[in-house]
């Protein structure tokens, strides 16, 4: 097991290196003004001076070794654009909170619409009009279908014309959370939905299944103890990822209802061309995101027993 896991921690640190190398690279042949407040109206001198400040007139790969030693030392830099002089950390922590407080409600909605949905469904899949399922299935494939973009305009323009919702975020007025949190658990409602309905309708068609009924254990039980609990530990892997994704927020529900967190904040910095703040930014989603990974691989190999972490069955 900790073999198992420090692999999985070697390869996501350099799966991490790499994206972040390409990245910082990418963002150095971006146009020189996304690192001034008031680029026309310096002179060259100021330019040059600046750049050499900034150290952007170095040799790539010692700009490079540069940043990694800020990033190890907590520096990801100060904002250039977007409030300049700032330190960037200090930046995205004020905006942190927002974003994962707004995530944590989603996804516990998510969670308790999605997966008694999901059961529903595995469960009328084995009636003879299979109701709940096709009307689950419906369900999920239409915000599954139907582009994020479109159904997020339609729940703000809906909601905000006939039910008298705010239309844009007010951090005081508890009412202008609800259209946000809702259409940042949709998504997550039909995916918990879908997976676990497909993992339950998989598990009771197995032979131990059978073999249990056939033996006259109450249907009850063998869902809950057996289908359900099965059927959970794959989709046990998503739980880390969509957690930590709260701390990034939506890019498009944030800038769509003004909802000032991670996701907001990084369409701006990238408006207003704010480099090293966006710099900052795609270093925190990367590690954010291959940390969920890492975690949900890692949750899985500890709940799931049948995973084995010795040589493959016929290896030498």
């Amino acid at each position: 097991m900790a073999k198992y896991i420090i692999k999985r921690l070697v390869r996501s640190l350099i799966t991490l290196f790499i994206i972040i190398t390409i990245v910082f690279s990418l963002l150095r042949l971006m146009p020189i003004e996304g690192y001034f407040n008031n680029f026309d109206k310096l002179t060259e001198t100021q330019i040059q001076v600046k750049l050499n400040s900034l150290g952007l007139n170095d040799p790539l790969p010692v700009q490079l070794l540069h940043f990694y030693q800020g990033v190890f030392q907590g520096d990801l830099g100060t904002s250039n654009k977007y409030r300049e002089g700032a330190d960037n950390l200090h930046i995205i922590l004020e905006k942190i909170p927002i974003s994962l407080t707004l995530g944590l409600i989603a996804l516990a909605i998510a969670l308790v619409v999605g997966l008694p949905l999901g059961i529903l469904m595995a469960r009328s899949s084995r009636t003879r009009w299979k109701i709940g399922d096709r009307l689950g299935t419906v369900l999920v494939v239409l915000i599954q279908a139907v582009p994020a973009a479109v159904y997020h305009i339609l729940i703000q323009f809906f909601g905000s014309e006939y039910l008298n919702f705010p239309m844009l975020f007010s951090q005081g007025k508890a009412i202008s959370w609800v259209l946000p949190i809702f259409s940042l658990s949709l998504g997550n409602i039909a995916y918990y939905a879908m997976w676990l309905r497909r993992y339950m309708v998989d598990e009771a068609n197995k032979d131990y299944i059978r073999l249990a009924r056939a033996k006259g254990v109450p249907g009850s039980a063998i869902s809950r103890r057996h289908i359900f609990r099965n059927a959970m530990v794959p989709l046990i892997q998503y739980l880390p990822n969509s957690i930590l994704f709260t701390l990034m927020g939506s890019l498009y529900v944030e800038s769509l209802y003004s909802v000032p967190g991670m996701g907001g904040l990084l369409v701006n910095v990238i408006k207003v061309q704010d480099n090293t703040l966006v710099q900052a930014l795609v270093l925190i989603y990367a590690a954010i995101s291959i940390l969920g990974l890492l975690l949900g691989d890692i949750l899985m190999a500890i709940l799931d027993p049948r995973i084995s972490f010795s040589k493959k069955e016929g290896a030498r």
